[in-house]
């Protein structure tokens, strides 16, 4: 006998132990989980055992250890990999697979658990791993709702669960489309920092300010959301003329302090090309319609 088989009423298992499977298994263990984990090198599991888990000989043992098993591997292949030989032993259980990649990775992963009699949530973690254990953290997670009612609890001990739908395809939707908002705003952080700094601004004072700045942003997403689903696009936030103007200050600025300008370049543009289609007028949320037709007619 293994001496994970002593242990098969585990809470949850976690297999792949990398910088994000670790944090994801000491969450648990602070939570007061009883959790088995699996690494293909052992030193990982091992240094998690030290902390309270239970050390899985192969993949095989941590799958059949507990009835949530969380996947936190390289890519999906890799996962096949792993999990194709022990197929059997994921009936009636719920597999999580926190593995990026891409919708339809999903969608297929989604119909292999199934084929093997398994619950599947597809998901992100989308806040890196220094939130991971703590409420602001955010994981979104898609697949079958009746295992996230199941197991939302100790999910929870994560930080915070997102059910987007039953469609396993949204949660790498939203985990891409989450990651190319955060670089738009962090290339905005990193222009701004470099213009202010050429009047000798300190980074973190600014950085003081911005954020104190961001929550009307934010409040400009909720808006402007609704108006995207209207159709219809007040000027209540100014024109896409008048932030065309605007923008060229910055521009202006930038080539004055001798910086870079392809974040503002980037925006000059976007708000020319929803002008030319006749909205110039029109609110600056009408830009995502020149996103989505790629500027043919928005």
């Amino acid at each position: 006998m293994s001496e994970n088989e002593n242990h098969e009423q585990s809470t949850v298992s976690v297999i792949g132990l990398g910088q994000m499977g670790t944090r994801l298994a000491q969450a648990f263990l602070t939570a007061g989980y009883a959790t088995t984990v699996w690494n293909r090198s052992p030193a990982k599991a091992e240094a998690l055992a030290a902390q309270g888990a239970v050390r899985a000989a192969t993949v095989e043992e941590a799958v059949a250890a507990s009835p949530l098993v969380v996947v936190c591997l390289p890519d999906y292949a890799t996962v096949s990999g792993l999990l194709g030989p022990v197929a059997p032993r994921l009936r009636g259980r719920a597999l999580v697979n926190l593995t990026s990649g891409t919708p339809e990775e999903a969608a297929g992963m989604a119909g292999w658990a199934a084929g093997h009699g398994a619950d599947y949530l597809d998901g992100a973690a989308m806040s890196g791993t220094r939130l991971v254990g703590r409420p602001e953290a955010l994981f979104v997670l898609s697949g079958s709702p009746d295992a996230f009612a199941t197991h939302r609890t100790v999910l929870t001990s994560l930080g915070n669960p997102v059910h987007l739908g039953a469609d396993p395809a949204l949660a790498p939707v939203y985990d891409t489309a989450l990651f190319g908002m955060a670089w738009g705003a962090l290339a905005g952080f990193y222009h701004a920092v470099a213009l202010v700094g050429t009047a000798g601004v300190d980074p973190a004072a600014f950085a003081a300010v911005a954020t104190e700045h961001m929550p009307f942003v934010t409040s400009l997403m909720a808006d402007h959301s609704r108006q995207i689903e209207d159709g219809d696009f007040p000027d209540d936030d100014g024109t896409v003329d008048v932030h065309a103007a605007a923008m060229e200050h910055l521009l202006d600025a930038s080539r004055a302090g001798g910086l870079g300008t392809d974040v503002p370049e980037l925006v000059r543009n976007l708000l020319r090309r929803t002008a030319a289609t006749g909205h110039g007028s029109s609110g600056i949320a009408s830009v995502a319609g020149t996103i989505t037709k790629g500027g043919r007619n928005a």
